[in-house]
């Protein structure tokens, strides 16, 4: 009879739903091998440094016990640097990936389209010409970093934020950004270059309980809102139209999860400045790792936790002085941002 529909064989149904667990099996092993990897980098930045302690002294110090040497150097130095790495990498790289995936974007991140340079132009100008205490410069980061996307994505905005023009008014705003810090720091006073340096490349060299704690609550709190949301990041990233027939109210969801993308953004840069690429970086490698199986938010998240962890350790211990951070992820991509740009020419698109 014409317009009966045929219901689908039973063999058909057995393929789909094997196939559907076998992609949740992968995405579980990979994400909880990542996961695996920064419990481990964390526990061996606080373990090995230029005083090495046994995984007993630093259990000892992480329960509130006593221990000679360990608990300063562990507790007060290592513990709180640590901390701070391992939250902002997850803040980077969850932010990061939202804004590509949705975007459909490599070239898509807060580095590139202006969100962290943002924040560092508001913070150089605090430090530099209003003289703000540290509290002060942290807030005013994180507010300018809301101010840059918003600003982004109202300058985008025509019957609906395109990705490409969301992306190329980025990296103009991101250009006149990094303008201003350049002109603010050539004014400076030399007592004022040490704190301003910080919000140029990112730097975890003086990281303390205070900058730590509310990256640790941003995290908490706007983590598992991003997961919520990862869903509908998934239907945004078929596309506008695509997401729109299939119900989903398009420039509602965006603006979700921009806003809570960029509070963790604003949260991580205020904890430890712009680190240079984490947000870049992190969402590639884990789609790659991943491939077609789910959601990459929480492996994004993770894999810039690792990245942070691991490029913070070698900037203290690999080249006989202390680094900044950024300096260390700086030089990790910035090869690949030139890849994803020389491959973009020839192929007219970087799809994540």
């Amino acid at each position: 009879m014409i317009g009966t529909l045929t219901p689908p064989a039973p063999s058909a149904l057995a393929s789909v739903t094997t196939g559907r667990r076998r992609r949740r099996r992968r995405w579980a092993l990979v994400t909880g091998i990542l996961a695996l990897l920064v419990i481990v980098a964390f526990a061996l930045s606080l373990m090995l440094g230029q005083t090495n302690y046994s995984p007993a002294e630093v259990w000892g110090v992480l329960t509130g016990h006593r221990v000679a040497g360990a608990s300063f150097t562990v507790g007060e130095l290592r513990l709180p640097r640590a901390t701070t790495a391992l939250f902002t990498g997850l803040c980077f790289g969850m932010g990061g990936v939202v804004f590509q995936t949705m975007l459909r974007n490599a070239l898509a991140s807060p580095d590139v389209i202006g969100i962290n340079t943002g924040a560092s132009a508001a913070a150089v100008i605090g430090i530099v010409v209003l003289g703000l205490n540290e509290t002060a410069v942290s807030f005013l980061a994180m507010a300018s970093a809301l101010a840059a996307a918003l600003a982004i994505y109202l300058l985008a905005y025509r019957d609906g934020g395109s990705g490409a023009r969301l992306i190329l008014v980025g990296i103009g705003v991101a250009a006149m950004c990094q303008a201003v810090v350049s002109y603010v720091i050539a004014r400076a006073a030399e007592y004022d270059l040490p704190a301003a340096m910080r919000w140029i490349t990112g730097n975890l060299n003086d990281a303390t309980w205070a900058r730590a704690l509310p990256v640790v609550g941003a995290v908490i709190v706007l983590g598992p809102l991003l997961l919520v949301l990862a869903r509908r990041l998934e239907i945004l990233r078929m596309g506008d139209d695509t997401a729109a027939a299939l119900g989903l109210p398009v420039e509602r969801s965006r603006l979700l999860l921009i806003v809570a993308a960029v509070g963790l953004l604003a949260f991580g840069t205020a904890a430890a400045g712009p680190i240079a690429f984490v947000s870049f970086l992190a969402g590639p490698i884990a789609v790659r790792i991943l491939g077609p199986v789910g959601s990459p938010v929480l492996p994004a998240g993770l894999v810039g936790a690792l990245l942070v962890l691991v490029a913070d350790f070698c900037a203290q211990y690999a080249f006989g002085t202390r680094l900044p951070v950024g300096v260390i992820t700086g030089v990790l991509g910035a090869p690949y941002l030139i890849y994803l740009l020389v491959r973009s020419s020839r192929s007219g698109g970087t799809t994540l």
